[in-house]
C-alpha cells in the first residue's frame, strides 16, 4: 500500500498564517516516539490502552445496508487509522446478521484473521465497531496482537489533536469513561511478576484464592473514578466561563452562527474564508477540536459571530458526545446552523444523516439550517447535478478557490434573525456612541442629518429600543426630513 507523502513544512519562504500553516508544520514535523511515554505512571500493572499504532489490519462486520455502505465504512476507518499515524496493510469485511458476542467476527474467522496478521506482519487489529471487554480479550488471545476498536481509535485521535485545557480535559474524561469498564489486570503475567507477595501466595495464586491482580484492579478503578469526578468538576467550571460569554453576546443581541458538519468537510477553511480566523487547516480527520468563535459583519454593518465546532463522524462514540456536550451546546444556542457537507465524499447523504443525529442529541435539530456543499472545485459534474436535485436550497461553494463564498455570505445574512422593533429617532450629534451601537446591533433602514441631530429609521431589539425611546421622532416627517431620509 502506498505510504503517505512526506510533508516538507518549510518549502515556501513564508507560511500562510491564515490557514494555520504554522501549527500544521509543527504537527507534521514533530512525531511521537513509540515506547518512550510515561503517561499515567500512577496507574500501574493494568492495561491502559494508549494506542501505539504502526502496521494495522482493519476488520469490519457487515450487518445491514449495501456492500457499498460497508466498503465506505471501512474506508473511513482506514482514514481514521492513517490520521492516528498508522499504516493500513489490509482490510477485511465479514458478512453476518450480527457481530459474534464472543469474538466479533466469529470463531471460525478468527483463525483466518490470524493468518492475515502473520502474512502482513501487522502489530495491531482495528475493528470497525465498539467491542466489549470479552471480545477484546478473546481476539487478543487468539491472534496474539493488540486489538482496538473504532471508539478507542477516535479517542486516540482526539487525544493527539486537543490543544486547549478544556479540550484536553474533555478527551481525558472520554478516555477514562471508555477505559473503566474495560480495565483488567494482566492476569497470569501479573501474578508471576508479583511472585509470592499478596494474599494469593505462590507464583500464580492458589486455586480459589484472590490473586494480587484483583486487589490492584480495584485500586486502579477507584483512582480512575476519582479522576473522572475531578475532570467533570473542571469541565463544569470551564463551561460556566463559556456560558458567561454567551450570555454577554445574548444581552448585546449579537446573532450567533454555528458551523457544523462532518469531519474534514472544510468547516475551518470556510471560517478562515469568511473571517480570516487563521484556524489550522489539514486534510485529515478531526484536525481541529477546539471551538473557535470570530466576529463578522454584515453588508449593512450588523455584527454577528461565527463559531467552528468539533467535527462529527458516523458512530461518534457516546463518550465523546457526553464529554464535549458543553462545547456542542454552542450549536444548540446558535441562531443559525451552517451545515457543511463534503461534496467529494462517496456518500454525502450518510454524512448529513450522521451530523443531524448528533445535533439531535444536543437539542440543535430544530434550529434553522443552511446546507453548504463544499469542495465543489473537486466534485465532478454528475455528482453536482445529483446533489443539486437532492438539496435544491443548498449553497455550493469551494473554500479552496473562493467560488460561491459571496453567495454563502449573502444567504447567511438573509437568514440571520431580524431585530423586532421598528423605531424612528433623532439622536443628538453628541450621542455618536448610540448611533454606532444602532449600526452594530440593529438594521438601519434610512438615515438623514437634521439640524438637531441624526434621524434614524431602524429595526432594533427591545433593549436598544428602550434606550432610543427619549429620542423618538413623530410618525409624520417634514418635507425636509423626507428629502433627507431619501438620500
Amino acid at each position: 500500500m502506498r505510504e503517505q507523502e512526506t510533508f516538507h513544512p518549510y518549502e515556501d519562504d513564508e507560511l500562510d498564517a491564515t490557514t494555520g500553516e504554522y501549527e500544521l508544520s509543527e504537527r507534521q514535523a514533530l512525531r511521537r516516539v513509540p515506547g518512550l511515554s510515561t503517561e499515567l505512571t500512577d496507574i500501574t500493572e493494568v492495561e491502559y490502552r494508549q494506542l501505539r499504532l504502526e502496521r494495522v489490519v482493519l476488520v469490519g462486520v457487515w450487518t445491514e445496508g449495501t456492500q457499498t455502505d460497508a466498503d465506505n465504512s471501512l474506508t473511513e476507518l482506514a482514514a481514521l487509522a492513517e490520521t492516528a499515524g498508522s499504516q493500513v496493510l489490509e482490510g477485511l469485511i465479514q458478512r453476518r446478521h450480527r457481530p459474534d458476542p464472543a469474538t466479533y467476527i466469529g470463531r471460525g474467522k478468527v483463525d483466518d484473521l490470524g493468518a492475515v496478521v502473520l502474512a502482513t506482519g501487522a502489530d495491531t487489529i482495528i475493528c470497525d465497531g465498539e467491542l466489549s471487554p470479552s471480545q477484546l480479550r478473546n481476539l487478543e488471545q487468539r491472534t496474539k496482537v493488540k486489538v482496538v476498536d473504532r471508539t478507542a481509535l477516535i479517542l486516540d485521535i482526539f487525544a493527539q489533536h486537543a490543544k486547549s485545557k478544556e479540550g484536553k480535559a474533555q478527551v481525558e474524561l472520554a478516555q477514562l469513561e471508555y477505559l473503566l469498564p474495560r480495565l483488567r489486570g494482566w492476569g497470569e503475567t501479573l501474578s508471576r511478576q508479583t511472585g509470592g507477595s499478596g494474599r494469593g501466595g505462590g507464583a500464580g495464586g492458589g486455586v480459589g484464592l484472590r490473586g494480587p491482580g484483583e486487589t490492584k484492579l480495584e485500586t486502579d478503578r477507584r483512582r480512575i473514578r476519582h479522576r473522572i469526578a475531578r475532570l467533570r468538576r473542571e469541565i463544569k467550571s470551564m463551561a460556566t466561563v463559556r456560558q458567561t460569554k454567551r450570555a454577554r453576546r445574548t444581552r448585546n443581541a449579537v446573532p450567533a452562527v454555528a458551523i457544523a458538519g462532518y469531519t474534514n468537510a472544510g468547516k475551518s477553511s470556510l471560517l478562515n474564508r469568511l473571517t480570516g480566523a487563521g484556524v489550522l487547516v489539514e486534510n485529515a480527520l478531526f484536525a481541529t477540536l477546539d471551538p473557535t468563535t470570530r466576529r463578522a459583519t454584515t453588508s449593512d454593518g450588523r455584527l454577528y459571530t461565527l463559531s467552528d465546532t468539533v467535527g462529527f463522524v458516523r458512530h461518534l462514540p457516546h463518550q465523546i458526545v457526553e464529554a464535549f456536550r458543553s462545547t456542542l451546546e454552542e450549536v444548540a444556542d446558535a441562531d443559525l446552523v451552517v451545515h457543511v457537507v463534503d461534496g467529494t465524499h462517496p456518500d454525502p447523504e450518510e454524512q448529513v444523516r450522521a451530523v443531524r443525529e448528533v445535533l439531535a442529541e444536543v437539542g440543535a435539530d430544530r434550529l434553522p439550517e443552511l446546507l453548504v456543499v463544499n469542495k465543489t472545485d473537486a466534485t465532478d459534474e454528475e455528482t453536482m447535478l445529483r446533489l443539486k436535485r437532492l438539496w435544491p436550497d443548498a449553497v455550493f461553494v469551494s473554500a479552496h478557490s473562493g467560488r460561491g463564498i459571496d453567495e454563502m455570505r449573502e444567504t447567511v445574512e438573509r437568514r440571520l434573525p431580524r431585530p423586532a422593533v421598528e423605531v424612528r429617532a433623532v439622536l443628538p450629534y453628541d450621542r455618536g456612541d448610540l448611533v454606532a451601537r444602532v449600526h452594530r446591533q440593529g438594521e438601519v433602514l434610512s438615515t438623514a442629518h437634521l439640524p438637531e441631530g441624526t434621524l434614524l429609521h431602524v429595526r432594533v431589539n427591545e433593549g436598544l429600543a428602550a434606550e432610543l425611546a427619549p429620542y423618538r421622532a413623530g410618525d409624520r416627517l417634514t418635507s425636509d426630513e423626507r428629502v433627507g431620509a431619501g438620500r
